[in-house]
């Protein structure tokens, strides 16, 4: 065991979990007042039910035995993970990992806001963390996963997490439809610093997501690092040069906004792009997910808190160009097709980006439609007027 790298991957365990918190901050400042409680709690929430699940059988989904489509049960109840090889302990490994399914399903929140029972939510996050994450991030991080097999890269979670997590947003607000005035009324952020709180910690905890993913101390964690910074700042700087041109204004949410989306865009990249690439993907990512904005208002779609714009569209962004941007002398993987390695590359990229992003839609329906016809998986009426503090949790988060 190298203790070195042990520590590092500790310590970004920790920095990855504290993104779901940051998480629940971004999220609550941007819904009304009546509403912030219930998504607070259901990102919190998340932390419980999946480590708790992770622990029982996700964990073995995802890494256990040498399928290529889903694992078996070696792993169920955390059996036998002090046998996994490497140079770190198989709980440290099997710790980073479940943090990142602790977020996943914790992103869709952001998409669904203001309208679903907490119990149908509970239910929910509970089989897609399974169903859906678990067979996913084995495709994409397991060596025996068949887009690993593939050849396609991901260093930290650009289709296993973003690209699944938008999609998965979008199966659910077809199901649940638009809340009641969308698009009639107003709906401001009720906190807006409260968001700024939650962008800084998302951005502080996403060093451990991006760098942690190289799972040792050494020189490419080191660059995953500065990619990140460099991905989060020229996002937020290309969100807001287009909407100032656009609207006359750079908006607070706005830069919040366009620093998650470059930090969404550099995750698949960190560990395999350097020198001017982080610049140009943040830029890109930070202009294309303010422009989905209007694509998203064209559909009628009501992704409330922007997940499809953001993470769908940041997570296809940065999968795609680092088919391009893709290069050997960081890690020694693959070159894209501006470093001579030619097409190959962006071919795989897409087909893991269309792999994982139709399998997760497609399931996502499936079982919000069936809790839907059900238990119910929005609110009724009088509940969503009310606000899910008070009709979901008898709570208030203001007492004036």
């Amino acid at each position: 065991m190298d203790s070195g790298n042990t520590a590092w991957v500790l310590i970004a365990a920790a920095l990855v979990l504290f993104m779901t918190p940051g998480l629940a901050f971004f999220y609550g400042g941007m819904v009304r007042s009546k509403n912030v409680l219930g998504m607070l709690m259901q990102n919190i929430f998340a932390m419980g039910i999946v480590s708790t699940l992770w622990a029982v059988i996700g964990f073995s989904i995802a890494f256990g035995g040498d399928n290529a489509i889903v694992g078996n049960l070696d792993f169920a109840f955390m059996k036998d993970v002090t046998t996994l090889d490497g140079d770190i302990p198989g709980f440290a490994f099997f710790a980073f990992q479940m943090m990142f399914a602790v977020i996943t399903p914790a992103l869709i929140t952001g998409a669904t806001a203001d309208r679903l029972k907490f119990g149908s939510y509970a239910l929910f996050i509970a089989i897609w963390s399974i169903v859906v994450y678990a067979v996913a991030a084995r495709w994409v991080f397991n060596g025996n996963g068949w887009i690993f097999e593939m050849g396609a890269l991901d260093f930290a979670g650009g289709a296993a997490i973003h690209i699944n997590a938008g999609l998965a947003a979008l199966a659910v607000i077809m199901v649940i439809g638009n809340r009641k005035g969308h698009g009639t009324e107003p709906m401001p952020p009720h906190n807006l610093p409260l968001t700024v709180l939650g962008t800084g910690i998302l951005w502080f905890g996403w060093f451990g997501f991006n760098a942690g993913s190289a799972l040792a101390a050494d020189g490419v964690a080191a660059q995953a690092l500065v990619n990140t910074q460099l991905g989060a700042a020229t996002g937020m700087l290309g969100w807001l040069l287009v909407e100032r041109i656009k609207t006359g204004h750079a908006t607070t949410l706005g830069a919040c906004s366009g620093a998650v989306a470059g930090l969404v865009a550099i995750t698949p990249c960190a560990g395999f792009v350097g020198g001017v690439a982080p610049l140009i993907i943040g830029s890109i990512a930070g202009a294309a997910c303010y422009f989905a904005l209007f694509i998203k208002a064209k559909m009628n779609w009501d992704d409330s808190l922007d997940v499809i714009a953001v993470h769908l569209v940041g997570g296809i962004i940065g999968t795609l160009l680092l088919g391009f941007f893709a290069d050997t002398a960081v890690n020694g993987e693959f070159d894209g097709l501006f470093f001579g390695g030619g097409a190959e590359l962006l071919k795989d990229q897409f087909v893991a980006a269309v792999g994982v992003g139709v399998f997760s839609f497609v399931v996502t329906y499936i079982i919000a439609l069936a809790i839907q016809n059900t238990i119910g998986l929005r609110v009724e009426e009088e509940s969503e007027l009310v606000g899910l503090d008070q009709s979901e949790h008898a709570e208030s988060a203001y007492t004036s």
